[in-house]
């Protein structure tokens, strides 16, 4: 019998998320646990009771705690990457479930995927530049693929149907969930109350690590060539974190919408964007003698 066909995929999240790819590395560690809360997902999804919540995203906002998921019935769309989150347990009752980013976290193991196995619709998968993901990489996603065959898409890259072979052979079946650890007399609670409207990085040599990076990769995206350091580092890092939340807000957006436009509309974005390119130089030059 042959294989269903597979629904064309990708979308607005996704290329976002695709864009605001950094080097591997492992997430900052911190002390206590930032936990979602219900209003700060309300907010977040522009939604008014939990229940009708389809799209979250929680993207670079030092999580820990998601057990608010459990609340969450009906989302299809969750965006948790650069993140500190450990425990997919929660997420196993999403069970309208699509697509899931969780690049970026600091999930220690693969057996935590006996969690996303309870959820039929699962189809896209981010879990790259977690420590679960360890050095070996195709047994990595042997792995995933055979615990979730379901999967059309893994860590942006299609998944074949030859994949889902070698999986059956090379890849680890997950059969129990990992041994939990209780943390809580370690631990002291915040929340994530301060963090829907506020995102700052872990220091300002962080910061400018990241914004310069995050920055750089962006504008590859749209065709531009990459800020120079010296020119980045001269915003102080008090100005530079407002203004890269600023800038990085309206990146976003633009790459958003530049989804929904054809080659028309796309041709007008890119004369655009060259007019005000070659301005901006100009201007630049001219400071400079």
């Amino acid at each position: 019998m042959a294989p269903a066909p597979r629904p064309a995929l990708g979308n607005a999240t996704e290329a976002a998320e695709a864009a605001l790819v950094t080097r591997p590395g492992k997430p900052d560690a911190r002390a206590g646990t930032m936990k979602l809360t219900r209003k700060a997902v309300l907010s977040r999804a522009k939604a008014t009771e939990l229940g009708s919540v389809r799209k979250l995203n929680c993207w670079g906002s030092r999580l820990t705690d998601i057990s608010v998921c459990h609340e969450l019935p009906n989302v299809e769309v969750i965006t948790f990457s650069v993140n500190n989150i450990s425990d997919l347990e929660p997420v196993s009752q999403c069970q309208h479930l699509t697509e899931l980013y969780l690049r970026k976290n600091r999930i220690a193991s693969l057996a935590e995927l006996f969690h996303l196995k309870k959820l039929p619709h699962l189809r896209i998968l981010w879990l790259s530049e977690n420590p679960c993901c360890g050095p070996d990489l195709h047994r990595y996603r042997m792995t995933v693929l055979r615990n979730l065959p379901s999967l059309q898409k893994l860590d942006n890259q299609l998944v074949t149907e030859e994949e889902l072979s070698h999986a059956l052979l090379e890849g680890e079946e997950i059969t129990a969930p990992p041994a939990k650890l209780d943390l809580d007399n370690c631990c002291q609670n915040t929340t994530m109350e301060s963090s829907v409207t506020d995102f700052t990085a872990e220091s300002e040599n962080d910061l400018m690590n990241f914004s310069l990076e995050e920055t750089n990769k962006i504008r590859q995206q749209l065709g531009m060539k990459p800020v120079p350091r010296d020119k980045f580092s001269s915003f102080s890092p008090r100005e530079m974190d407002g203004n890269r939340k600023n800038r990085n807000n309206i990146v976003n957006a633009i790459l958003l919408l530049l989804e929904e436009l054809d080659s028309e509309g796309l041709e007008v974005v890119y004369q655009t964007s060259g007019n005000k390119l070659q301005a901006l130089q100009k201007k630049e030059l001219h400071e400079e003698r």
